[in-house]
């Protein structure tokens, strides 16, 4: 287990999980805390802690397992729609330091939202060209 970091240790079949889906480099399970019925991790099995640390190649992989899956629980759950969600950093709600992405199965009218508010026009014309690459 690498740092004893618990995604490795499920990754490796050391805890168990309910698990989905896995193949030789990805593993996907469901969520013992989950935002909502059939909440999903899809993490790869060698340790990465975040998205800056993770190579390219481990990023595409990991993707197209997460649209694979996903494409799954939507076609298996009664489900309206999903949200697939990967935080980097405690601040972005990173609780455990390895990759891994959320698919949270969503229903029209459940109360999980994310609330957007009317943004300033010339504080986003001045951010974009100071993020400007």
């Amino acid at each position: 287990m690498k740092n004893d970091c618990i995604f490795c240790a499920i990754g490796a079949g050391e805890i168990p999980s309910f698990k989905i889906y896995e193949d030789e480099v990805s593993l996907a399970y469901l969520d013992i805390n989950p935002f909502s019925f059939g909440h999903t991790l899809v993490i790869p099995k060698a340790h990465s802690a975040n998205l800056a640390e993770t190579s390219d190649e481990t990023l595409a992989m990991l993707v197209s397992r997460v649209k694979k899956i996903a494409r799954h629980i939507k076609e298996t759950l009664p489900c309206d729609g999903y949200n697939i969600l990967q935080n980097n950093g405690e601040a972005a709600g990173q609780s455990v330091h390895h990759i891994h992405f959320h698919i949270v199965p969503r229903m029209a009218g459940d109360k999980l939202e994310f609330v957007n508010s009317k943004g300033d026009m010339a504080a986003l014309q001045a951010l974009a060209e100071r993020l400007k690459m």
